[in-house]
């Protein structure tokens, strides 16, 4: 083509700004060209952030484009991920395995690049974003891990993690929610690693962002204590760079630099409008933009040598990077070997050996107890064995039994402990959670169960990534009593139970509760859900019944009773376990044939081969009763159509524990009266 041939002859040549500008808008061609291909999608933002992209990812982050798993490796979070033309881009650019043919198949069916990014698809990405805030979220739990990470593993004269955090806001971002709570508490531990560059265009999907968002963002986040630098001109390469360079040397805040920048910058008519965010450009707007560049119209997708090759020294640049590192850690193995060996494990993603030794047996003499009591046991016992476990409660450490007995608060200075107090902000802390995880911990957060609501985005994103999150969720429903229906949750359980990847365990006892956190620590097929019960249960006689390791196959048979038949199967988790049993034994007392089943998992159970799932749940079975104290929904797969299930059907109210169990039938004689009346239908 002979725009191509001019093009290429001028990049040649170039140098200096000049090839910056080059640079840069290959980013926004790319982004422009994408977009219209695949007629979805949003180029203002890569054509406005390009400049400060760029300047971030050729002169300041640290990163091996051919091992995007370097542990030290500088992480880039795009919070403001419908602008992911921009990441792509600069991926491809830098030299990660990600092709122009995957630029070119944008927004379609298996391509690496969806409409929005998805962590494990394309290399480089390092949490999925799109919805508005998670990125800001999660990267403040990435910090948080850098910060522990370092105080655990570096030692004077060994410096084996001193990585950053970058993240790309935009105004969508710092108006959710979730961007308050996690400023909040990132300002509250003074997370120096923690560098934002603010997109301020002043247009939102609708119009101007000043029709809703007029506040003074540099105020608010001086006020969480921040450090905030405002450049005029987002454009400004020298700016963009000193800003970038003032925030690396802080000591004791995170940054915001707040950039105003041009949505859709260069195209004519529509730059700074609401017209370049969500949708292309069009194909003639193309076309003047890429004249006004002094670009090719033609090929598309048209990337110049020289921007090419000047991208491309991070391939060099990186190589350099791990290569000091790698010699800084051989001193280290040298100097600390039992701590390198430790470090090995953890980069490996493996947990020590032994670590299940320590997991406590509970004897019913030892009840009645809470699960959520009996989960607070099992973490102290295991702690010292996972040096990698940490984590907290939004403000709840004594009713959630979370708090890690040995090993101190997590506060600025004081980075080398484990107990994070996430403060009341369950949504920040299901988003930092992920970004723990992301970062190699084995990291929870634990609120009560009807919490979870202010937590969900975090939480399905986690499921969304299969990210090892652990999410403790404590009064697990109606029993948890006189504080009322406003924290009772009824219809959390089989919401949760909607969402793919997640595995919700409700056990049943203490001795499920020590499996359940086993499963917990070696499940990595996504994030792990554990409910457990305020009130005291009793512990089981796992000497008359059968061992709690079923757990670990999401269902398990704890009781059988022959004798006349048609057979009753009742099927329970949580705290409904006891009474199960409670009925089984006065149903086996009558001479009828009973079988209780213990189900504290459902994704578990499914995941197991099918003749295991029939010998448990067998068609014999006629007459099946679930019992759980929450919605119904979705207990007819396992007890069919002429099955029953009692649960919840009503929100529930404020009184004793005991009382709410009698008022909702959640009894022995109702559960038994249930079970003779379905006989008596069959008889």
């Amino acid at each position: 083509m002979p725009g191509e041939t001019t093009a290429q002859t001028r990049a040649e040549a170039l140098s200096g700004s000049a090839l910056d500008e080059l640079c840069i808008n290959t980013i926004r061609c790319l982004a422009m060209d994408a977009t219209q291909k695949a007629k979805s999608g949003h180029p203002g933002l890569p054509m406005g952030t390009a400049a400060m992209a760029y300047v971030l990812w050729t002169k300041y982050l640290r990163y091996d484009p051919r091992n995007p798993h370097w542990p030290n490796r500088d992480r880039f979070v795009l919070s403001a991920g419908h602008g992911c033309m921009l990441l792509y881009s600069l991926l491809h650019l830098t030299g990660f395995d990600l092709s122009l043919e995957e630029l070119q198949r944008f927004r379609q069916w298996g391509s690496k690049t969806p409409g929005h990014p998805e962590y494990g698809l394309a290399p480089g990405v390092e949490t999925t974003t799109g919805p508005l805030g998670q990125g800001f979220g999660t990267a403040v739990g990435m910090a948080i891990a850098e910060k522990y990470l370092a105080a655990h593993f570096n030692r004077p004269g060994h410096t084996l993690i001193d990585y950053r955090v970058y993240a790309l806001v935009s105004d969508g971002d710092l108006m959710e929610g979730i961007s308050s709570e996690s400023a909040s508490l990132a300002g509250h531990l003074a997370l120096n690693n923690l560098i934002y560059l603010y997109d301020n265009n002043h247009v939102s999907l609708e119009g101007p962002t000043d029709w809703a968002f007029t506040e003074d963002v540099g105020k608010r986040f001086e006020g969480y204590g921040w450090f905030v630098q405002n450049l005029p001109d987002g454009n400004d390469l020298h700016a963009v760079g000193k800003a970038l360079q003032v925030a690396a040397a802080e000591s004791d805040r995170p940054s915001l630099i707040i950039a105003r920048t041009h949505i859709g910058y260069g195209s004519p008519h529509k730059q700074d409008t609401y017209l370049a965010h969500g949708n292309p450009l069009g194909e003639e707007e193309v076309k003047l933009t890429k004249q006004k560049f002094g670009w090719p119209i033609e090929p598309t997708f048209y990337i110049p040598p020289q921007a090419l090759a000047e991208f491309r020294k991070g391939i060099d640049r990186g190589a350099n990077l791990e290569d000091e590192w790698i010699q800084r850690l051989v001193a280290y193995q040298r100097t600390y070997p039992q701590l390198a060996a430790e470090w090995d494990r953890f980069a490996r993603g493996e947990v020590p050996d032994g670590w299940k030794s320590k997991i406590p047996a509970f004897k019913p003499s030892d009840g009645p107890m809470a699960t959520r009591q009996a989960s607070g046991k099992v973490l102290n016992a295991v702690a010292a064995s996972l040096p990698t476990l940490m984590g907290g409660s939004a403000d709840l450490n004594p009713s959630t039994d979370t708090y890690l007995k040995d090993f101190g608060d997590f506060q600025k200075g004081q980075y080398g402990n484990r107990n994070v107090h996430f403060g009341v902000r369950e949504h920040a802390m299901g988003a930092a959670v992920n970004g723990m995880a992301l970062s190699g911990l084995l990291a929870f957060g634990a609120t009560f169960f009807n919490f979870s609501d202010y937590m969900r985005p975090a939480v399905r994103l986690a499921a969304l990534m299969e990210a090892h999150s652990i999410f403790v969720y404590t009064h697990d429903s109606v029993f948890l009593g006189e504080d009322g229906p406003t924290h009772q949750p009824v219809e959390q359980i089989p919401s949760l139970r909607a969402m793919p990847n997640l595995c919700l365990i409700r056990p049943g006892d203490a001795n499920e509760t020590a499996m359940a956190w086993r499963v917990a620590v070696e499940h990595k097929a996504g994030p792990v859900a554990l409910i457990l019960t305020r009130q005291a249960l009793p512990i089981l006689d796992r000497a008359k019944y059968a061992s709690a390791e079923g757990l670990t196959r999401g269902a398990y048979v704890l009781a059988d009773a022959n004798g006349k038949t048609p057979g009753v199967l009742l099927i329970a988790s949580g705290s409904e376990l006891s009474l199960a049993v409670e009925a089984f034994e006065q149903l086996k007392s009558e001479g009828q044939a009973a079988r209780v089943v213990s189900m504290p998992s459902w994704e578990l159970f499914e995941a197991q081969p099918a003749n295991y799932r029939q010998e448990t749940l067998p068609d014999g079975f006629t007459i099946r009763i679930a019992i759980e104290a929450a919605a119904p929904f979705g207990w007819e797969r396992y007890v069919g159509a002429r099955g029953t299930v009692i649960g919840m059907s009503r929100f529930g109210a404020s009184a004793p524990y005991k009382v709410l169990a009698e008022k909702f039938g959640f009894t022995r004689d109702a559960v038994v009266a249930k079970a003779r009346e379905l006989i008596g239908r069959q008889t």
